[in-house]
């Protein structure tokens, strides 16, 4: 069964409700406020050029995008913002566990595991 995917127009990422949940129940845990964003970014590495990145913080830099899916505050900084263009991101469930899933339109080549990419 596909997730319904909660987008916005012209935002370089879009979360699927799997993964909303996912991030508030991260949060939560964590003991994170509710005022903390997630941040979405994109470094270098990885086996195929490119990694993902995400991790909580507290505030939000100029320039960075900004988007709300349900009480989740997501960010992407300018440099990742073209690397991320469109990119769903979901959470899936497997027998080897959980893990965050980017499908991302721009890459051209992705590792087996998902988890770098090339453009």
């Amino acid at each position: 069964m596909d997730a319904e995917v909660v987008t916005s127009p012209d935002r370089a990422v879009s979360l699927t409700p799997a993964a909303v949940a996912t991030v508030r129940e991260l949060r939560a845990k964590e003991g994170r406020p509710e005022t903390d964003v997630l941040r979405v970014s994109v470094v270098g590495g990885g086996c195929s050029g490119f990694s993902y990145q995400m991790s909580f913080d507290q505030s939000v830099q100029e320039g960075d995008q900004v988007v709300e899916y349900d009480g989740i505050r997501v960010v992407v900084d300018t440099t990742s913002a073209p690397y991320l263009a469109g990119t769903e991101i979901d959470f899936v469930q497997s027998l080897h566990g959980g893990g965050f899933k980017f499908a991302n339109p721009g890459a051209r080549q992705t590792c087996g595991c998902g988890s770098s990419f090339a453009v």
